[in-house]
């Protein structure tokens, strides 16, 4: 049979008649669209719009914290508990944000790799390449402190296994803090936000709330908030030319680690106990940091701008993708 006619219902002599395709009339022409208004609010071409999404995520993410925070009130608040309490609240806070990002990539239909922490870079290359870099990037920063009068190393403040034991602690703590801090604001997120104005938009806006959010913390100045941000948009430029977070994960935790621990400085205007030295400053705030340690030193800026420049020269090449993350 001819699939460019078909065959019309006979005439009044009996006669059939033919009628060209231009002449068919489907009856999803005839009929008016089911899709309800509200439909197009909620949905785009792609499925869920991105605003809702990311709504969803970070509902779910705020009752897993809320739930983790009621069983956080038998843990003891002073003494060592206070540590592994922290320690406690930093697993409950990366849990509650990825836990909600394995279910959404469920939901999206994408790998959970797509959102920046791909499996097949598991404390790869890119992790210990930003794990140096942090330390390396540190080192440079207390050592020009430490040319100009600044900063002075002092002693040992604690001796023994009780280095290895404190060292270990929070080298798994500021890991855990690498990967919170990484992909609440540049995981998931940024992704997401991503799709719907840019990268580099989504960039500017989840770096202006992670230096904002250092405001927060005790000691903290507008200085070290600003560092913050530029590291927080350093960070996203790491993303975009390796196409994944693993790099920035083990830099922030090498960085934090090492001022916490190793130099045993102030850290976002926070101090830890059983850092290793009994160091100080010395000199004008602007210098030294004052409070904020020496993300607040004007110095944190020449080693940002040196450090920007470097991974510039040895990642060349945009990795990231709008549509994978990847």
């Amino acid at each position: 049979m001819d699939a460019s006619k078909q065959t019309a219902p006979a005439d009044t002599r009996g006669e059939p008649s033919e009628i060209s395709p231009e002449q068919i009339v489907h009856p999803a022409e005839t009929q008016p669209s089911s899709t309800h208004p509200a439909h197009e609010v909620f949905f785009g071409p792609a499925g869920l719009r991105w605003g809702w999404r990311l709504f969803l995520y970070l509902a779910m993410g705020t009752v897993i914290f809320l739930v983790f925070s009621s069983i956080a009130r038998r843990f003891p608040h002073t003494g060592t508990g206070r540590l592994w309490l922290g320690m406690y609240f930093e697993i409950a806070l990366l849990v509650a944000v990825l836990a909600p990002a394995f279910a959404m990539a469920a939901i999206e239909h994408r790998p959970f790799g797509a959102y920046g922490l791909p499996r097949s870079g598991v404390f790869g290359r890119q992790f210990w390449a930003g794990v140096v870099t942090g330390i390396v990037a540190l080192s440079c920063l207390m050592l020009a402190m430490r040319g100009v009068g600044a900063f002075y190393y002092g002693h040992l403040a604690i001796h023994g296994e009780r280095i290895l034991k404190f060292g270990v602690f929070y080298a798994v703590l500021f890991l855990l803090v690498g990967f919170f801090e990484e992909f609440s604001f540049r995981g998931y997120t940024q992704f997401t936000v991503a799709q719907g104005v840019g990268f580099w938009p989504a960039a500017a806006i989840f770096s202006l709330i992670f230096g904002g959010l250092h405001l927060a913390n005790p000691g903290e100045a507008w200085v070290g908030a600003l560092c913050a941000g530029l590291i927080g948009f350093f960070f996203c430029f790491t993303l975009h030319r390796t196409g994944t977070l693993w790099f920035a994960v083990g830099m922030h935790a090498s960085w934090d680690w090492g001022e916490s621990f190793l130099y045993s400085v102030p850290d976002s205007g926070g101090m830890s106990t059983g850092h290793l030295l009994s160091s100080s400053f010395h000199g004008p705030r602007w210098l030294t940091g004052g409070s904020v340690g020496p993300e607040g030193s004007v110095l944190v800026f020449v080693v940002i701008a040196a450090v920007w420049v470097v991974f510039d020269r040895v990642y060349p090449e945009v990795k990231w993708q709008a549509e994978s993350g990847r």
